[in-house]
C-alpha cells in the first residue's frame, strides 16, 4: 500500500538558484521496521540534499511511518523476507523517476560535508560513471571505530537508475553495477545506531542465523541465491573481503576462524587504539558474532547432513531457522 505523500519544500525535486537546478536528481530508498529513534535524523539530512525519499516499511508498530510522512517521505508497506528481497522489490516496484538512486539504512546519517560533495559532484559526473562509492564510519557506544579494518569501508551506495541490482543473499548483500564504472567520493556517512547493547546482540544473533543459511545453501547446493561473481561485487575492498571469507576463512577449523580473526583485527589492525568501546565492539563483532555463526552452521548441519534430498533439507532448514525457503513457502510447522 502506498500512502499519500505530504509535500515538504525541503524534499522537493527542484531548488532553483538563478533558474538553475542546483541539487542532484536523486531518490533514496530506506527500509524500516520500528525506526522512530533514527528516521527523523536521516530524513533531515536527505531533505538537505533535496532527495525524493521512499520508505519501505514492514509492519512498524511505532511512529516510524508517521514521522517519515511528516518529513516528506513516501511510505510504502511491504512484507519482509530478508533485506535483499525487500530492497530488490523496492527497485522493481517503486515509482522512481530520478536519474540517481541511493541506498541508506535508517540508522545511518550523511555528514554535512558529504551532502555538500554529493550536491556539487553528482550532477557533473560523466555518462560512463554509473555508480558512486561512499565511505562509511561505524559509530559504537558514541565512539568512531577507526581501527581494526573498520574504516574506511567503501560501499556502492549511489547508482544511476537501472544500472545496479542487489545480490540475493540472506546476509552481507552488496549492490552490484550492471554496466559502467564507479567512482569514490571523499567524504563520509556514518552508521550510528542509538540503541543499546541488548539490541546490538539481539540483532547480531539474527544476523548469525541468516549468515548460517547462506553457508548451508552453498554447502548443499540448495539454490536460492543470486550472488554476483566476487570480482563484480560493489567495491574492490568488498570483493577482497568476500574472497578471503569464502576461500580462506570458511575453510578454517571451527575454532580457529573466529579466534584468528579477532586477533588479526585487534592486534595486527590495531583495534586496541579504539579504547574500551573498541574492545567491546571488536570482541562482540569480530569474535563472538563470528563464533556464533560457526556454531549455528554446526548445529544446523548436523540436522541436514542425514537427510536424503534437496527438498527435505530446505524444509528442515526453514524449520530450524524460522525463515522462508527460496520458493517463498512459509517454514513448515511441527
Amino acid at each position: 500500500m502506498i500512502r499519500p505523500r505530504k509535500f515538504d519544500p525541503r524534499c522537493s525535486d527542484i531548488n532553483l538558484v538563478g533558474g538553475v537546478n542546483m541539487l542532484p536528481n536523486i531518490a533514496a530508498i530506506v527500509l524500516t521496521h520500528n525506526e522512530e529513534r533514527h528516521i527523523e535524523r536521516l530524513l533531515r539530512c536527505l531533505n538537505d540534499l533535496g532527495c525524493r525519499v521512499f520508505v519501505v516499511d514492514c509492519r512498524s508498530t511505532d511512529q516510524t511511518a508517521i514521522l517519515a510522512e511528516n518529513l516528506g517521505a513516501r511510505v510504502v508497506e511491504h512484507p519482509f523476507v530478508n533485506y535483499a528481497q525487500q530492497f530488490q522489490w523496492a527497485l522493481d516496484n517503486l515509482p522512481i523517476e530520478t536519474e540517481w538512486v541511493m541506498r541508506l539504512d535508517a540508522d545511518e546519517v550523511l555528514t554535512p560535508e558529504l551532502v555538500e560533495e554529493i550536491s556539487r559532484k553528482l550532477p557533473l559526473l560523466p555518462a560512463d560513471v554509473t555508480g558512486v562509492n561512499l565511505k562509511r564510519r561505524h559509530i559504537f557506544l558514541d565512539r568512531w571505530i577507526k581501527h581494526g579494518g573498520r574504516y574506511p569501508l567503501a560501499l556502492l551506495r549511489i547508482w544511476r537508475k537501472g544500472a545496479a541490482k542487489i545480490e540475493q543473499r540472506w546476509m552481507d548483500e552488496h549492490m552490484v553495477l550492471l554496466h559502467g564504472r564507479a567512482v569514490t567520493f571523499e567524504q563520509d556517512f556514518s552508521d550510528h545506531n542509538l540503541s543499546d547493547l541488548s539490541f546490538f546482540t539481539d540483532k547480531h544473533n539474527k544476523y548469525a542465523t541468516r549468515e548460517a543459511i547462506d553457508v548451508l545453501l552453498k554447502r548443499y547446493n540448495l539454490g536460492g541465491a543470486d550472488e554476483a561473481p566476487i570480482a563484480l561485487i560493489g567495491t574492490p575492498q568488498a570483493a577482497a573481503k568476500r574472497w578471503i571469507k569464502e576461500r580462506v576463512y570458511n575453510r578454517l577449523p571451527f575454532w580457529l576462524g573466529p579466534f584468528g580473526y579477532f586477533l588479526y583485527r585487534y592486534f595486527f589492525q590495531i583495534g586496541f587504539f579504539d579504547g574500551r568501546e573498541g574492545l567491546i565492539y571488536h570482541f562482540l563483532q569480530g569474535f563472538w558474532y563470528r563464533f556464533l555463526v560457526a556454531a549455528k552452521v554446526l548445529e544446523y548441519d548436523r540436522s541436514l547432513k542425514a537427510l536424503p534430498d534437496r527438498q527435505s533439507r530446505l524444509e528442515r532448514l526453514a524449520r530450524l531457522t524460522g525463515h522462508r525457503t527460496e520458493d517463498g513457502a512459509a517454514p513448515p510447522t511441527e
